[in-house]
């Protein structure tokens, strides 16, 4: 692990004590969702990409935690393996169609529908649902303005920042630059 965090403030679960390494050879594993019994699964067959610590309102959560982490993968690469029947979606109107648990409420994954979309084809899951080892480590903060919809302190957000930088965060209040230019790429190449 590395980059140590200041304890006062859960970022999430997976970063507060520092970042384990992304595994080069890791080439997927299972979600499982936090009922205690009849859980979803779902198989990721590759290794995640884009992995962030996410401050939107949309996003689920672990209790206590301040962001979600949000990774990415084709949609081809995921499939339910159990209880697909307990799945719904969160709200249809979004972008981003949130599979989540009716029981215990997790978010097993985002699917984005429409074919015009920049991020078409790929699948949101929350890799902090799986106990296999190796998934790719978070590399930045997306929406961390976002946090303050949800409740938290606007005091408290110069301290949030520093403590995300710490952990080898670079905070952004929107997606990474590369991730913001893929998405003006795609308008671009639509509207030509």
């Amino acid at each position: 692990m590395t980059n140590q965090a200041s304890k006062s403030i859960s970022i999430h679960p997976n970063v507060d004590n520092g970042i384990n390494p992304t595994d080069k050879s890791f080439k997927g594993g299972t979600l499982q969702c936090k009922c205690d019994k009849d859980k979803v699964t779902i198989a990721i067959s590759k290794q995640c990409s884009n992995t962030h610590v996410c401050g939107c309102s949309k996003c689920w959560k672990p209790k206590g935690a301040l962001f979600a982490q949000i990774s990415t993968i084709p949609k081809a690469n995921l499939k339910i393996i159990t209880n697909n029947t307990k799945l719904n979606i969160l709200d249809k109107t979004t972008a981003i169609q949130r599979h989540f648990c009716q029981q215990c409420g997790v978010h097993m994954y985002g699917r984005i529908e429409n074919k015009e979309h920049p991020f078409f084809g790929l699948d949101f899951i929350h890799s902090e649902l799986s106990t296999d080892k190796g998934w790719e480590a978070p590399t930045f903060a997306a929406f961390v303005s976002s946090i303050i919809e949800t409740g938290t302190d606007p005091k408290d957000m110069k301290k949030i920042r520093q403590q995300l930088k710490n952990l080898g965060l670079t905070p952004y209040d929107c997606l990474s630059p590369e991730l913001m230019d893929a998405i003006a790429i795609s308008v671009y190449k639509r509207n030509k």
